[in-house]
């Protein structure tokens, strides 16, 4: 089991409300995409569905896959409970040839999945199979955390953020261990309180810092053009979004 199977039931914990997070994200990504609903949207690291739920909500036809299966079922189950279309599939970002569908208006990866992957030959691996799910034109939304800025200032926690569910309070933080100038595992810890007093959770896994140049850099040697860099001021989205355009092959 990986960790995001393990963190499938808890992953909307982290979010101070995940229903108003998925509808504000869902509307910056919309933006990002042109505004227009009529396209069809793989997102390939959808996770519990928060992305591809927000824009199923909004019109889009969207294709979430993810590589952990408890996750994907998660995502499933929660658009049948919103009444959204949006359809789930579990497959490797690395593997995406195994879906048949193809030729998407919109490939996303949201939310520092790309780091997940351990080294350059397998985010070169993510990045061919992107475009290769595109049709000619279609566009790239990819997130990252502000790594630039993270490699320098190396944080040792992020938060912690201290949430209320009604009359109940909820404490979400991150711990960092850096290995090394690019590698580190993220620790989440999760205190929640329930009418029988306190309980505490932990999920564990591992990251890739990867630089905004490097990013670019493979995905324009993978087929990609009018690549650019957008900070949440100029897109509207939390983490900084690196678009682009599947050129003609």
């Amino acid at each position: 089991m990986n960790t995001y199977d393990a963190l499938a039931e808890d992953y909307h914990l982290i979010f101070e409300d995940w229903h108003a997070s998925m509808t504000r994200q869902a509307a910056a990504i919309a933006g990002l995409l042109g505004g227009d609903p009529a396209q069809r949207v793989l997102d390939c690291a959808c996770g519990i569905g928060t992305q591809s739920l927000g824009l199923s909500r909004l019109g889009f036809d969207v294709l979430g896959t993810d590589v952990s299966a408890g996750a994907v079922t998660r995502a499933a189950r929660e658009a049948e409970a919103l009444g959204v279309p949006a359809r789930f599939r579990v497959a490797d970002m690395r593997r995406l040839d195994a879906i048949p569908e193809s030729g998407f208006d919109a490939v996303i990866a949201m939310d520092n999945s790309l780091p997940h992957l351990e080294t350059s030959d397998d985010l070169r691996t993510a990045a061919a199979q992107m475009r290769g799910k595109l049709r000619d034109g279609g566009r790239l939304l990819v997130s990252t955390r502000d790594y630039d800025e993270m490699v320098r200032t190396r944080p040792a926690v992020l938060g912690p953020a201290f949430y209320r569910d009604g009359d109940l309070r909820r404490i979400v933080h991150f711990v960092l261990d850096w290995e090394d100038e690019r590698q580190y595992r993220f620790h989440i810890h999760l205190a929640r309180e329930t009418g029988q007093g306190w309980e505490a959770r932990h999920y564990a896994g591992s990251y890739r810092a990867i630089l905004r140049e490097e990013l670019a850099c493979v995905f324009g040697s993978s087929g990609f053009s009018d690549l650019r860099w957008m900070m949440p001021g100029a897109s509207g989205y939390y983490q900084p979004v690196l678009t682009g355009v599947a050129a003609r092959l």
